[in-house]
């Protein structure tokens, strides 16, 4: 059996050309920021805090958060902060979110 390998055909291999994107508006948007990956470096940045006080605000307010005294005979679930800036469609930044999760 005669494959295309064997007969010697193969594939082009295209070069992706980031030239044109490197200088887009949107990529320098995206890669000039830095996300906190912890929350002590949230903390160290007031745009931060207070997308974590809203976050906080809302899951009180939702009635889905309800902090309660942790019992000796459980496990306790644990949680993280996530955070993400959120920017508009011409590449400027709309907000900067905080999650929290469970």
């Amino acid at each position: 059996m005669v494959t295309r390998a064997k007969a010697g055909i193969f594939k082009p291999n295209h070069q992706v050309d980031l030239s044109g994107f490197l200088c887009h508006w949107l990529s320098h948007a995206l890669f000039a920021s830095s996300d906190p990956i912890h929350h002590t470096q949230a903390m160290s940045g007031p745009k931060w805090v207070h997308a974590m006080h809203m976050e906080m605000d809302d899951m009180y307010n939702n009635n889905t958060l309800t902090l309660v005294p942790c019992p000796d005979n459980h496990n306790v679930v644990g949680c993280k902060w996530l955070f993400r800036t959120k920017y508009r469609a011409d590449g400027s930044i709309e907000r900067h979110k905080g999650r929290f999760m469970a």
